[in-house]
């Protein structure tokens, strides 16, 4: 029976590299698989999901208004459709995450979903919240902080190198803006950044090694 899956982590643990490898099982065994990427994170090419390592592959892209379902009912009439990987699915709403329980449920197909379990504020993104409650199958893909413990928070990096803790939830980046970090860490830096913000201490970038 097909299941609903839930790969999450923090920022740079190898998920779309995950991902890919996924796809690649499948078509090497002559198998068909759709692959879902945010219209939203534009870093690489539009269209594409890439790894830091190289690797990359076309997709399909979801905004809010994507019906997912429907999208993926009609390209398994066209030709079956052994598998659905989603990249980015934090960005899911929960409409979308409705319609995915319905394509493995209704239709057999699994879903592979790939991403972040929270923002850099701690709070759960709307994808990853019904993903959670939902999913057949949760999975940790764990990276580590510079400290050598597992990270499990991320950090919004300001232009002038110190951490920020209000904002828009969404601000698409990469290793220039985020750091993955321990809970740890991540509690002293904003401590640390609130107190510069205060002018209780100077402001200085704060340096993570």
């Amino acid at each position: 029976m097909a299941q609903l899956y839930f790969y999450y982590s923090a920022m740079n643990a190898g998920k779309s590299t995950s991902l890919l490898q996924s796809s690649y099982n499948y078509n090497e065994r002559g198998m068909r698989t759709l692959i879902f990427t945010a219209e939203i994170d534009t870093r690489f090419s539009q269209g594409k999901v890439s790894s830091r390592i190289g690797l990359s592959a076309d997709a399909l892209l979801f905004s809010p208004t994507t019906n997912m379902a429907e999208i993926i009912k009609s390209e398994n009439g066209i030709k079956k459709v052994h598998c659905v990987l989603i990249d980015e699915c934090q960005f899911l709403t929960k409409q979308q995450v409705e319609q995915l329980c319905d394509i493995v449920d209704n239709c057999d197909i699994p879903v592979l979903c790939y991403g972040l379990r929270t923002d850099f504020s701690g709070e759960l993104f709307a994808g990853s919240q019904y993903l959670l409650a939902w999913a057949d199958k949760l999975v940790e893909l764990k990276t580590v902080c510079y400290c050598g413990r597992k990270a499990n928070k991320v950090l919004r990096i300001g232009n002038d190198g110190i951490p920020v803790y209000e904002g828009a939830q969404v601000d698409i980046g990469g290793n220039e803006k985020y750091i993955s970090v321990c809970r740890k860490h991540y509690t002293e830096a904003i401590e640390q950044a609130k107190l510069m913000n205060q002018g209780v201490i100077p402001k200085v970038a704060i340096h993570f090694n």
